[in-house]
């Protein structure tokens, strides 16, 4: 099924949700659930004349460098100038789908794979993900040192907001403006929240359709289908369990 984008509505969120609950699961990692959701989500939204309507589609979690392929920790390593420890949390790109071949494979991203989050402070320098922690109701001290316990699991019942920027073009969230001309963003919106076991978790989706406010906050439902598929790894490192 398809979702015009623009107009999608709670019927809609309803039928994707459902759709979401149901894409093969078997006995996956987290990083193949969350490469196949960018893909569903590539394919399902929409414009009015049926092409799709984003151009890039990512998820993100937040990973401990300890738990990192060697090649993702020497990005990591790569990325700041802070010596990681095993505890360091790293915003790791987990899944990707989008308009050109590489983004269709996470390990051929250029400069997002794996983003240490060393202090509040450092995060504070990166725009974008920054902007999305907040806007997503969520304090940023918490992405930096995941809770444990009763603390995670309150936050990974709460409903968050959602990311939302109504007007890519000169967006200072979003500083890759090269990319939002030459691939026509309008819009971009982001979701997601806290998993059970603390880590932080998000869809970011770069549209080439104008997304209003309405569609924003009707998108972000979408979150809890996403943690009903995520319930299985549950603890860091995304072993299924």
């Amino acid at each position: 099924m398809t979702f015009v984008l623009e107009s999608f509505d709670v019927d809609d969120v309803r039928a994707c949700g459902s759709e979401l609950r149901d894409l093969p699961q078997g006995d996956r990692s987290l990083a193949e659930d969350a490469q196949a959701i960018c893909e569903y989500f590539y394919r399902s939204f929409v414009d009015a004349n049926g092409d799709p309507a984003c151009a890039l589609v990512r998820l993100y979690k937040t990973e401990r460098f300890s738990d990192l392929d060697p090649d993702l920790q020497d990005f990591a390593r790569s990325s700041s100038d802070v010596e990681p420890t095993d505890e360091l949390r790293c915003l790791t790109l987990m899944g990707t789908a989008g308009a050109e071949h590489a983004w269709n494979d996470r390990s051929l991203s250029a400069g997002h794979r794996a983003i240490p989050l060393p202090s509040e402070e450092f995060v504070e320098r990166l725009p974008m993900v920054a902007q999305l922690i907040r806007q997503l109701g969520i304090d940023i001290g918490v992405v930096v040192a995941p809770p444990t316990g009763h603390e995670a699991r309150v936050l990974a019942q709460t409903f968050h907001e959602v990311f939302h920027v109504p007007v890519a073009a000169g967006s200072p969230y979003l500083p890759a403006q090269d990319f939002v001309a030459e691939h026509g963003i309008e819009s971009a919106v982001g979701f997601g929240g806290i998993m059970l076991a603390g880590d932080f978790f998000a869809v970011v989706m770069f549209c080439r359709v104008p997304i209003s406010d309405p569609v924003a906050r009707t998108i972000k439902i979408l979150t809890q289908s996403i943690r009903v598929r995520f319930l299985p790894f549950s603890r860091i490192g995304g072993t299924r369990v």
